[in-house]
């Protein structure tokens, strides 16, 4: 791994909190992702299923973890199951976990290969009246691939067809939107790196450039800290692509005059950053581009001063419109009369502002969360409003990671440019 160990309390402690939701006698199972297939003889390069890793630490695929917390063997209470490697592995594929390096990063004292699996769980699943399966129950996503998980089920189901099933996120969606001290400070690092990229950047920006140039920048300090890599698809959008919300293209000339817009975040130890910010190619603003440039900053401002615990989702997200309302009638894009007499269902402001300000993050970058449950302490969420004009090739966006606390909100990326003036002199400095 490229990040530095985590305290393995994380996972001691995360495994603690799942384990006591579960019933009686309950048994709860959770896979390592597929390994998907490329092109040819390769596969995509290897990303953990987050449940998987937010209970062991484990970074490498053909892991299972198996917990028991009422087993009446005290060896099958957590159990660990590795793929086996042999000197033809390590030639070809390189280091993979020993029993002991495993025992260290997780927590977990009962480790065995994973061609052991089967038989363990033969031994024990009879003791047992429940079992807790794992599956990606994000509302953000509906699946098309039979993955890990699915085939999982449906071969566990085939051999114990008389047990009772029962779904664990439920539990992870509760249990990982609540941030612990250690899941603070990893995706803090996310941030600092992803500062560090964009202060690069804004040095490395003139006209001329290409978006894959910008982006080989953002990459280049990514890995020199050690982070894995971009926390999702960079967007380089220069001009009129930053109308396009999840272009990634990123293959088109920067032209003077023209405003980019930037949506990037480093993984760091499986955790996310999430930043947007809007700079001028030429390092100067328009008035019109600063107008609109300061405008979506008021409505970001507000909106996140609102992100406190107790705040409703959707509450939250008709304030934050509202907002937006007043700031796209102060530019001219809206009329106030028309406002007056809108749809409620489809107010005018999405004509320019067309996406939700804020998402859960961690360890997926749209995070595991309820839309329905009232935001709270330890809650990490994204703050991004924008303003995108088709009819002037102009879109602005800016987006901080924000941490509600006890006593209000911590914004992660306090320290990263965002005032238009400060960008301006920072791309002037050199």
């Amino acid at each position: 791994m490229k990040y530095c160990s985590v305290d393995k309390n994380l996972f001691l402690n995360n495994r603690k909190n799942f384990s006591k939701s579960l019933n009686h006698k309950s048994i709860g199972i959770f896979n390592a992702n597929d390994e998907f297939p490329r092109t040819g003889d390769q596969t995509h390069v290897f990303k953990q299923n987050a449940d998987l890793f937010y209970l062991t630490g484990i970074d490498q695929e053909q892991t299972i973890l198996l917990l028991f917390p009422d087993c009446p063997n005290p060896l099958y209470k957590e159990v660990l199951f590795l793929r086996q490697t042999n000197e033809y592995i390590a030639v070809w594929e390189g280091h993979k976990y020993t029993i002991e390096e495993a025992r260290k990063v997780s927590g977990i004292e009962s480790i065995f290969w994973i061609d052991e699996f089967w038989t363990i769980l033969q031994s024990i699943i009879y003791y047992a009246d429940s079992i807790y399966l794992n599956t990606n129950e994000n509302d953000r996503y509906a699946h098309q691939v039979p993955y890990r998980d699915l085939r999982f089920i449906q071969d566990l189901k085939q051999r114990f067809p008389l047990h009772h099933y029962e779904r664990s996120a439920p539990i992870l969606r509760g249990l990982r939107a609540i941030k612990s001290a250690t899941e603070i400070e990893l995706t803090q690092k996310a941030c600092n790196i992803t500062r560090d990229a964009f202060v690069r950047i804004l040095k490395f920006i003139k006209p001329g450039v290409k978006e894959y140039e910008i982006e080989a920048e953002i990459i280049h300090e990514f890995i020199r800290q050690g982070a894995t890599g971009h926390a999702y698809s960079p967007i380089i959008a220069s001009g009129p692509n930053a109308n396009i919300l999840h272009y990634n293209d990123n293959n088109q000339v920067c032209n003077a005059g023209d405003v980019i817009l930037f949506d990037f975040g480093a993984e760091y130890a499986n955790y996310n950053a999430d930043l947007s910010r809007s700079v001028p190619v030429n390092g100067r603003f328009t008035k019109r581009q600063k107008d609109v440039y300061n405008a979506v900053l008021r409505v970001m401002n507000q909106s996140k001063a609102m992100l406190v615990a107790g705040t409703i989702w959707n509450e939250y997200h008709e304030e934050v419109g509202k907002i937006m309302e007043s700031e796209l009638i102060g530019l001219g894009l809206l009329d106030k009369h028309d406002v007056a007499k809108q749809d409620p269902a489809m107010p005018l402001y999405k004509k320019y502002f067309m996406h939700g300000t804020s998402h859960h993050l961690g360890l997926d970058v749209h995070d595991f969360a309820s839309r329905y449950e009232p935001f709270a302490a330890g809650n990490i969420l994204t703050c991004e409003p924008g303003i995108y004009i088709q009819e002037e090739g102009l879109g602005i966006r800016l987006e901080n990671d924000i941490l509600i606390t006890a006593t209000g909100n911590t914004d992660l990326m306090a320290d990263i440019p965002l005032e238009a003036d400060e960008i301006e002199s920072i791309m002037h400095s050199n």
